[in-house]
């Protein structure tokens, strides 16, 4: 069968991030050294599964022969999965795992909503309010502060409740960014602002990537059409 075109798209980003061209496997699991790698903090070993296959990236040849030896006869399903991973490997500390969604032009579901959407820069100080009522950990998880599109927002009473944006990534990807008032949420308004973020980003001819951790994150992407193809994490070895 062959390769959906979204899955082959996001395995050519990832192996560009890992500084690592051509060596997503098909099937079955690649250990490669990069120590430049950008799919984990450097000295990590960085996982990313998709479709069924993974690619792994380690700092060093020792390291390599290392995660070679530990890794070899378990299931791809094993890679993420990190009680698995201990069971194999020294960790020392792990980031993730964080879900990789995708979205096609055809198979993008809009959620415009009963709110009307307005575009902000993203430097805007009434995004870094929200960020200040959202709290330390949801800010960091939506890097907000990282979009390089218009940030797309709804208020209420003047403030900023919901934003979202995207990120450049490699390969003319980008990167969703969605965060919402603790206050505002379970109203649908993080999909409304997600949604339109996601058009503006299909408009311009780009892969749309949600990675997410936090569940409701995840069914928010899922409600707008986006298809969990893997999953990133990073080790930290022991």
């Amino acid at each position: 069968m062959p390769t959906r075109p979204l899955l082959l798209k996001a395995r050519r980003l990832w192996e560009q991030l890992a500084h690592a061209p051509g060596s997503f496997p098909a099937t079955g699991v690649t250990v490669t050294v990069s120590p430049d790698s950008a799919s984990s903090p450097p000295g990590w070993i960085g996982v990313v599964a998709l479709g069924g296959s993974a690619l792994v990236t380690v700092p060093s040849r020792a390291a390599a022969t290392a995660v070679r030896a530990a890794l070899a006869g378990l299931p791809v399903e094993s890679l993420v999965d990190e009680s698995s991973l201990r069971d194999v490997l020294p960790v020392a500390g792990v980031l993730g795992p964080a879900a990789l969604a995708y979205a096609s032009a055809g198979g993008f579901r809009p959620a415009p909503g009963p709110w009307t959407v307005e575009r902000l820069p993203g430097d805007h100080p009434a995004l870094r309010a929200l960020e200040e009522a959202a709290g330390r950990e949801d800010t960091e998880e939506a890097a907000l502060d990282d979009i390089t599109s218009p940030a797309f927002v709804i208020r209420e009473q003047g403030r900023v409740v919901a934003a979202a944006g995207h990120r450049a990534w490699p390969r003319r990807t980008a990167h969703l960014s969605v965060l919402t008032a603790p206050e505002a949420r379970g109203r649908g308004l993080a999909r409304t602002a997600a949604s339109a973020a996601v058009a503006d980003a299909l408009a311009a001819g780009l892969l749309a990537q949600w990675r997410a951790r936090p569940p409701a994150s995840r069914r928010v992407a899922a409600a707008l059409g986006f298809e969990e193809l893997g999953t990133q994490f990073s080790l930290e070895p022991a």
